[in-house]
């Protein structure tokens, strides 16, 4: 019997070929409709699995949370105070300790290097919910939503619009890139993705015969384009720089008339979420209170439309994930993709 996914981490995109992130977006709908018929998949029954969270997330929480127990496992959930994750405690030793307890671990923070160093020290998977530079769970959900929309993949066009440098952008330029899908990365200058990122997505971009637009112009970046994604303008831990990501980035938000430069009315629009569409938070109150904003990335009209499909995206989180914990620790037949 054959796994090549077993044992195997995922803390980002690169760590699986083409094939193997298409298998595993697959098995991820093998799993939703196991789920939707209520058929039992209790593939990890009797492991453990700890998630580490220094960062809040409900997706990522409830998402790991659900698709442990529907396989079977227990879940323990580790908050940024009941870990001590470089501060009493270096995170080799953190991880040792903790491979030696559970059968796999969920992080979610700021630092790739940390769960880089728990993946090297633990001895069990270790799978990335969120740092600042990837977010390689929520591409599969992403993709995932996209392929149960259109059918395929190959030959689409994804237009991300805002913040260019963020953790979500990174991804989705890498992702696409290796799943030849078109991708355009839509943003100011001052916010381009990094060179050595650039480099290589075009390795793979060419590889997988799509292509990658990185432009400040809107008119030309969101043309013809089949998916319109954005994320917040502020990531967790940079809200120092509200004003200045509101100077820049007022003019990509994503609103009708944007939606309406794809010259397309099959365009679907994907957030990450959470949105800042309307005035139901707290945090959209502080903002409107102090930059007199009452939408910021994305409006409430393309938010409530119907080509918006940000709540299949989020649902698939679950699917996703656990795919990704079945098949690094299920008994599963696997053959390579």
């Amino acid at each position: 019997m054959t796994n090549i996914f077993q044992g195997k981490s995922f803390l980002k995109e690169i760590d699986f070929t083409k094939e193997e992130l298409l298998y595993l977006i697959d098995f991820s709908a093998h799993l939703k409709k196991l789920k939707q018929q209520n058929i039992p998949h209790n593939y990890l029954a009797g492991k453990n699995i700890a998630l580490l969270f220094e960062k809040t997330s409900t997706r990522t929480r409830a998402a790991f949370t659900t698709a442990a127990l529907d396989l079977g496992a227990h879940p323990e959930y580790l908050g940024k105070n009941d870990i001590q994750l470089g501060k009493k405690e270096s995170v080799e030793d953190t991880a040792k300790i903790l491979g030696s307890m559970f059968d796999g671990i969920e992080y979610r923070g700021f630092s790739q290097e940390i769960v880089e160093t728990l993946a090297t020290h633990s001895g069990v998977p270790v799978w990335n919910g969120l740092t600042d530079q990837w977010h390689p769970t929520q591409m599969l959900a992403d993709f995932l939503t996209i392929k149960e929309h259109f059918g395929k993949l190959e030959g689409l066009t994804l237009a991300y619009v805002g913040d260019g440098r963020n953790n979500v952008a990174n991804s989705l330029l890498i992702t696409s890139a290796i799943l030849g899908v078109n991708i355009s990365i839509v943003t100011p200058k001052e916010l381009y993705p990094e060179r050595e990122l650039l480099t290589m997505a075009k390795k793979y971009a060419d590889a997988a015969k799509s292509k990658i637009l990185i432009t400040e112009d809107i008119d030309q970046g969101v043309e013809q384009a089949d998916i319109i994604y954005t994320d917040v303008w502020v990531s967790m831990g940079e809200e120092a720089a509200y004003k200045e990501r509101i100077d820049l980035l007022l003019p990509y938000q994503v609103n009708s008339a944007l939606m309406a430069k794809t010259h397309k009315e099959t365009t679907i629009f994907l957030h990450c979420l959470p949105a800042f569409h309307d005035l139901e938070t707290q945090v959209a109150e502080e903002i409107k209170a102090t930059y007199g904003l009452t939408e910021m990335e994305v409006t409430d009209e393309v938010f409530r439309s119907p080509n918006a499909l940000q709540f299949q995206q989020a649902e698939n989180r679950m699917h996703t994930i656990k795919a990704v914990m079945a098949a690094a620790l299920g008994n599963l037949f696997i053959p390579h993709p």
